[in-house]
């Protein structure tokens, strides 16, 4: 049976899907504006090995808005966006990473799942390719949504400077 995985590139800043350690599919993204590190508060993008701990919004529509991992019911829209101009929105859908490396993502005050770090959709007015989140990991919706069906609950991740 193949064994996939993910690999998150700080530096590139894009997100592969690999199988057995081949990549087969990459995604550009959007990583933390503050940088990388794992600190609770910190707003930056943890390193290191996690997993998908868990997905959410499967089957709500593109540009479902999330707010506490529960959709609202609110479709994004430019109304949405000048009402919150500073809003890092959840969009489409959620993969909720958790760390598996003790004291480096993992429980006290570095925990990942935590920190609610996710992989999720952003407004396609955000642009790719440059660092501009609040610390998750930002994908186009289209993106995100296929790959969110490429996935599954306990699939490693490994995020890398």
């Amino acid at each position: 049976m193949s064994k996939q995985s993910l690999l998150i590139s700080i530096k590139n800043q894009t997100l592969v899907l690999c199988v057995d350690d081949n990549p087969v599919k990459q995604y550009s993204i959007s990583t933390a504006l503050k940088g990388t590190g794992c600190d609770k508060n910190s707003f930056q993008t943890p390193l290191g090995k996690h997993i998908i701990r868990a997905k959410i919004g499967q089957g709500n529509p593109m540009n479902m808005v999330f707010i506490g991992r529960r959709a609202t019911g609110k479709i994004y829209s430019s109304d949405f966006a000048r009402q919150q101009p500073n809003r890092d929105w959840v969009l489409s859908r959620i993969l909720w990473l958790s760390g598996c490396e003790v004291g480096l993502n993992r429980l006290g005050q570095v925990d990942t799942m935590q920190r609610y770090i996710y992989i999720h959709g952003t407004p396609n007015s955000e642009p790719m390719g440059k660092p501009l989140s609040h610390g998750c990991i930002r994908m186009r919706n289209e993106d995100v949504i296929d790959l969110f069906s490429l996935v599954n609950v306990g699939m490693q991740v490994n995020i890398q400077p």
